[in-house]
C-alpha cells in the first residue's frame, strides 16, 4: 500500500473543501461533477421505488430489471447483444474496472495503458499485483493510441490493453477506423484481453458517435469487457452506478469478487437507472449541445492567455491545456513554475482556482479543467486564470 496513492481527484477535492471552509472563494475545474442535475423521472422512479419498499439487498450482480435495461441499451447504442448472465451491475464504473483487473490478473502480468491516462488505471492495475506498461499518446497523434505504438508495447507478459473512448483526460475520440487499427493488432494476440471504458460515451461533439471495439471487431468480443455507466451521460454522479458486459465466465468471477467485498448497488440507485436507461433519451443530445457551447467558449478564453493553448476536445467535458509557454517563469514571489503541478498550485495559491495537474494523467507540461460548469463561473474562471499568467515574469 505504501507504493498507492490517493484518487488524485479526490485529494483536490477535499482541498477544495477545506479553502472554502476558510473563507476562500475557490473555482473548483478539476471535477468530474457535471452541473446539470439528474433528470426528474429518474428522481421520481428513485422516490417511487422507496415507497414501494424496494429497500432492501438485491442481487449481486443486480437487478433483472436494470440488467434487462443495460441490455437493451448495449443493443440499442452498439449493437452488442449480450445475455443476462454476461451483465453485472457495479458501484459505479470505476468497481467493474476494478473487479475485471482483480480477477485475471496475476503477478508479472502487465497491462498497456496509453497515456494520457485515467489515473486510478495505473494504481488499481498495482493493487492486483500487475505492472501498468504505460504507452504515450501524443499531441500530434491527437492523443490517441496508434496501432504500431500498441504493437511495440505489447509484450508475452501483456494481459490487457485499456482502450478509454472518450479519452478522459483529452477528450480525444476514438473513430471506427482508429479502433479498426488497434482490432487488427489485437487480433495477432489471442490471448489479450480488452477493457473498454465508454465512461463518456454519449457526451461527444460534432456528431461524432464513440464506437467501442466489440462492435466494431465482433471477433474480439469474447475477450472484451465493455464498461460503462450511468454518471456522466445522466448526471447521476453520486448514485454510483456502473456496469460490464463480457464473456460469462470474466463476469461470473468479477460478481464474486464483488460478493466478498461491497456486495450489490444500491437498490435505489437501481430502479433510477432504470428510469434513465429505459426513459426518454433527448435529455444526452440536448446537455451534449450545451456543453459543446461551453467547450468552445472555454477554448477560445483559454487561447487567450499568454502561454496557455488548448485544441476543442471531441468529447467529454475536459479541456487538456498545454501550459508549456509558462515553464520557466517566476511567481510574483520570486517561486519558479518547473512542472505543471508548480503552474497548478500557483493558480490555487493565486487564483482561487482548482485545475488537474497533468502529471497525475502520465502527461506533461499540461493540466487539466472541465468545462461541465455554469457559463458564468467558466468566465470568472478565465479571467483569473488570464490574470494569473499576466503576473507571471
Amino acid at each position: 500500500m505504501s507504493g498507492i496513492k490517493p484518487s488524485p481527484a479526490s485529494v483536490l477535492r477535499r482541498r477544495a473543501r477545506e479553502l472554502r471552509a476558510a473563507g476562500r472563494d475557490i473555482i473548483e475545474l478539476s471535477s468530474g461533477n457535471l452541473d446539470f442535475p439528474t433528470p426528474d423521472h429518474v428522481i421520481a422512479a428513485a422516490h417511487q421505488a422507496a415507497l414501494r419498499g424496494e429497500t432492501r439487498y438485491t442481487d449481486v450482480d443486480g437487478t433483472p430489471e436494470l440488467k434487462q435495461a443495460v441490455q437493451a441499451a448495449l443493443r440499442r447504442d452498439h449493437r452488442l447483444d449480450y445475455g443476462l448472465d454476461e451483465i453485472a451491475i457495479t458501484n459505479g464504473s470505476t468497481q467493474a474496472l476494478f473487479n475485471a483487473l482483480l480477477a485475471t490478473l496475476a503477478a508479472e502480468d502487465e497491462v498497456i495503458i496509453p497515456a494520457p491516462y485515467w489515473a486510478p488505471y495505473l494504481d488499481q492495475v498495482r493493487l492486483a499485483g500487475a505492472t501498468p506498461v504505460v504507452v504515450p499518446c501524443a499531441q500530434n497523434n491527437g492523443f490517441k493510441l496508434r496501432a504500431d505504438d500498441l504493437r511495440a508495447a505489447i509484450s508475452a507478459r501483456t494481459r490487457w490493453v485499456i482502450v478509454n473512448n472518450p479519452v478522459n483526460p483529452s477528450g480525444a475520440l476514438y473513430s471506427h477506423e482508429d479502433l479498426s487499427e488497434i482490432a487488427a493488432v489485437l487480433l495477432q494476440h489471442p490471448d489479450i484481453f480488452v477493457l473498454a471504458d465508454g465512461l463518456y460515451e454519449h457526451i461527444t461533439f460534432d456528431g461524432a458517435p464513440a464506437p467501442t471495439l466489440a462492435a466494431i471487431e465482433p471477433r474480439l468480443k469474447p475477450r472484451t469487457l465493455t464498461v460503462s455507466g450511468l454518471a456522466k451521460s445522466y448526471a447521476m454522479m453520486g448514485w454510483r452506478i456502473g456496469y460490464a458486459a463480457g464473456p460469462a465466465a470474466l463476469i461470473r468471477a468479477m460478481i464474486t469478487i464483488q460478493s466478498q467485498t461491497t456486495s450489490g448497488a444500491s437498490s435505489i440507485s437501481q430502479a433510477a437507472a432504470v428510469a434513465a436507461l429505459d426513459g426518454p433519451q433527448e435529455v444526452l443530445a440536448e446537455r451534449a449541445a450545451i456543453l459543446r457551447g461551453r467547450r468552445d467558449r472555454f477554448v477560445e478564453l483559454v487561447n487567450g492567455c499568454a502561454g496557455l493553448s488548448c485544441a476543442p476536445p471531441e468529447g467529454t467535458f475536459y479541456l487538456l491545456v498545454n501550459c508549456a509557454g509558462v515553464i520557466g517563469k517566476r511567481a510574483p514571489n520570486g517561486r519558479a513554475i518547473e512542472t505543471d503541478r508548480d503552474f497548478s498550485t500557483y493558480l490555487l495559491e493565486q487564483a482561487d482556482v482548482v485545475v488537474f495537474p497533468g502529471e497525475d494523467f502520465g502527461l506533461s507540461p499540461y493540466f487539466r479543467v472541465s468545462f461541465a460548469n455554469p457559463s458564468a463561473t467558466i468566465e470568472e474562471a478565465a479571467r483569473r486564470v488570464r490574470r494569473a499568467c499576466e503576473t507571471l515574469q
